[in-house]
């Protein structure tokens, strides 16, 4: 269960925010609204690539994150995010996030839109569009294409290996918080253009995606660190940490994924981590952690991330109502580079509602500087 916990978070309030758009009203969090009492043994398993495309469900995202380089060798991190929400007799809504780590120039930049269906139509495939941007089912993967001011990507992303599903089974029981579908492409080859400043430049790299989506409402008051690594040697790595009100740990599990895509599940007691410093957000005054340390010792491996960056902080109340720390990080083993990952951190900055009505325009683009 690693990101069901984000999910219900971002997913409550997106989906009053991203409805409430078409209305001008204020975003109201639906914490209080009840998830439909379902027999989880009962549901039927994941089919891909069928299960790739939109559902029915109240709750559903799809998350990419990953790492280019152009043919000189200048480095960024990139994540784009589409969430969904689907209330009975509103209209879909859909909320995107985008964001580039400058690993060269030491720059962050993010953006967030919102959107809803203006006519119901069916949704068979994966082919999504929130005010500009898409993320669609291509021949053999997907493609994605996000523009900010600073930085616009657009990408083929074919996966390497099957899908990871988590939990075993995909499947997680959240009762009496509802219950939700979780899979991953833990690794997929990563080839397009990268637009920095006006100039196009052809990119590759690795990626990675997350697909979730059920019926699951409820907004927890705790938070959560969420960790993905690409490892040099070929396998995947991922792990969660999700607290509770009072900050203590109330789930910590992982999923490694070997070079041929085999899924290994695992305990709480079979791997650590450990942060090794601290980062204040000057925007926020959010105190993150930053840098960590990663044991698995059943499986050999001692990992230790370091961020970029400091600075991959986002404000996107304006779409999902929450702030949240996502970024691209440097992953070594005794010394030696190792691979890269992504890390987000949630529950660490405090999320008042926005005082603007959520129908005004986001902003195209914010920008942080180390």
């Amino acid at each position: 269960m690693t990101r069901w916990q984000r999910l219900a978070a971002l997913a409550a309030l997106a989906a009053a925010a991203v409805l409430c758009a078409a209305c001008g009203a204020a975003p109201t969090p639906l914490a209080d609204a009840p998830a439909p009492v379902v027999d989880v043994r009962a549901l039927p398993p994941i089919s891909l690539p069928r299960d790739d495309a939109p559902h029915d469900n109240l709750t559903e995202w799809w998350y990419v994150s990953g790492h280019l380089e152009t043919a000189d060798g200048d480095q960024f991190g990139f994540e784009f995010a589409v969430f969904q929400s689907v209330r009975r007799g509103a209209p879909r809504g859909f909320a995107a996030h985008f964001a580039v780590t400058d690993i060269q120039r030491g720059a962050f930049t993010y953006g967030e839109r919102t959107a809803v269906e203006a006519e119901p139509r069916e949704h068979d495939d994966l082919d999504l569009e929130v005010d500009g941007w898409s993320i669609r089912r291509v021949p053999g993967g997907f493609a994605i294409d996000a523009a900010l001011d600073t930085a616009a990507v657009r990408l083929e992303l074919i996966p390497t290996k099957p899908a990871a599903l988590h939990h075993h089974t995909g499947l997680l029981d959240f009762s009496p918080y509802g219950w939700s579908y979780y899979y991953s492409y833990t690794r997929m080859t990563a080839r397009g253009v990268l637009v920095e400043r006006g100039m196009p430049r052809p990119v590759a790299g690795t990626a990675w995606l997350d697909h979730q989506w059920g019926d699951f409402i409820s907004v927890s008051s705790g938070g959560w660190d969420w960790f993905s690594a690409q490892l040099d040697d070929g396998r995947d790595f991922t792990a969660s940490v999700v607290r509770g009100g009072d900050g203590a740990a109330v789930l910590t599990y992982g999923t490694l994924v070997d070079p041929d895509g085999r899924v290994t599940h695992l305990a709480d007691d079979e791997f650590q981590i450990s942060a090794t410093d601290h980062w204040t957000s000057p925007a926020t005054g959010a105190v993150y952690p930053s840098g960590w340390t990663v044991d698995v010792p059943g499986r050999g491996l001692r990992l230790e991330f370091e961020p970029y960056l400091r600075d991959q902080e986002l404000d996107t109340r304006r779409s999902t109502g929450v702030v949240y720390w996502e970024g691209a990080v440097q992953i070594t083993a005794d010394g030696q580079p190792a691979g890269k990952g992504y890390v987000e951190l949630t529950g660490y900055a405090p999320n008042p509602a926005i005082a603007a009505p959520i129908a005004a325009p986001a902003p195209a683009a914010t920008s942080n500087r180390r």
